[in-house]
């Protein structure tokens, strides 16, 4: 995943946990960030091509497809009402801060539980801390305002 897991890293790892923002409960031994790196690579990690070639992903309830890629992600904000709140961590100006629950809203129901069952975190802290990273990991994606390809994400892309 190159590009893509340094970005996650380099956002998890560029300022200390606030006391009020711990990440999510985790078992003994396990990283204490692992949760929000399995959920934000879910998000965002391009997946195979599963559908015929030429479609889209939909986004719809029960599609597995629905869960991973940035352009997927971005047209869920923007059917959600929140085109400006990611087009902000976009672009390059100041991020517009998310709520956890503006959030759920445009990640949709399924997708927050898929998330939640594959990070292995409840749902409530898996979205608080989404909600403090996920801006700055697509600012990290997008230093020039460019969204990277799939092709990009896969690859050692690096932006100029």
């Amino acid at each position: 995943m190159g590009f893509l897991d340094e970005v996650i890293g380099a956002a998890l790892g560029s300022k200390a946990q606030p006391a009020q923002a711990q990440p999510p409960q985790t078992p003994p031994g396990q990283d204490p960030l692992a949760p929000i790196v399995a959920a934000l690579t879910a998000l965002l990690a391009p997946r195979p091509a599963a559908a015929p070639t030429g479609s889209t992903p939909t986004g719809a309830p029960g599609q597995e497809s629905s869960l991973g890629g940035l352009d997927v992600l971005m047209n869920r904000f923007k059917q959600s009402g929140l085109e400006d709140v990611i087009n902000s961590w976009v672009g390059t100006g100041q991020n517009q801060p998310i709520s956890p629950t503006q959030l759920r809203g445009a990640l949709g129901e399924e997708t927050v539980n898929n998330l939640s069952r594959q990070a292995g975190a409840p749902q409530e802290d898996l979205l608080t801390q989404l909600s403090k990273y996920l801006p700055r990991v697509i600012d990290g994606l997008t230093p020039n305002g460019r969204v990277p390809s799939e092709a990009d994400l896969r690859s050692g892309y690096r932006p100029n």
